[in-house]
């Protein structure tokens, strides 16, 4: 792993432990074994460390999102895909999902909201267009686009939250109940 590589895993690591603003550039370089400069040549300063982190992991998140966002006039199917998408992405990068779940709750003006939002909004953008496509076939879902995308993004993020923390497995028997549970209130 080069100098960059370890930068960011342990970045990633700091900041899903103790928060970003938790953990300083000093600490992150003496930990990957590198020199300060050394990361500032990397990154040019904390925030951009973060953003690189955020980049890289959402970045392969949003790939198998928009894979999974597929419509073909089968919204249970899609959504099962979504799902399905973001808990196996989260069993695997457990330690970012973790980390970005609490910068998207910490105070809107410290500087880890600001930077994850940007990733943040492009989930919910991306349901959104899923929803907008799906009011074509179910005509009672029309204008009901940006309600839907927080409620199905949250539902999942609470199912991954109580994976973080123990509480359940992220299985495929778990994705067909949530989806079901939705789909039942969408179409009321």
């Amino acid at each position: 792993m080069n100098n960059r590589s370890k930068i960011i895993e342990v970045a990633l690591k700091l900041f899903a432990i103790r928060g970003y603003d938790g953990v300083g550039v000093k600490e992150i370089a003496e930990c990957a074994g590198v020199t300060k400069p050394t990361l500032y040549h990397y990154f040019g300063n904390k925030k951009g460390l973060l953003e690189i982190v955020l980049e890289e992991k959402f970045s392969r998140l949003n790939t198998l999102v928009e894979e999974a966002l597929v419509y073909n006039h089968d919204l249970p199917l899609t959504l099962n895909k979504i799902a399905a998408a973001y808990f196996n992405f989260a069993k695997e990068k457990d330690t970012f999902y973790r980390m970005q779940l609490a910068m998207s709750f910490a105070p809107p003006e410290s500087e880890a909201s600001k930077v994850v939002s940007k990733y943040i909004k492009e989930q919910y953008e991306m349901l959104e267009g899923l929803f907008i496509k799906a009011s074509e076939d179910h005509g009672n879902m029309k204008g009901r686009h940006k309600a839907y995308a927080a409620t199905f993004l949250g539902m999942i993020n609470t199912y991954i939250t109580l994976f973080l923390t123990g509480e359940l497995e992220l299985e495929e028997q778990l994705t067909y109940q949530a989806v079901h549970q939705f789909m039942h209130g969408i179409y009321s």
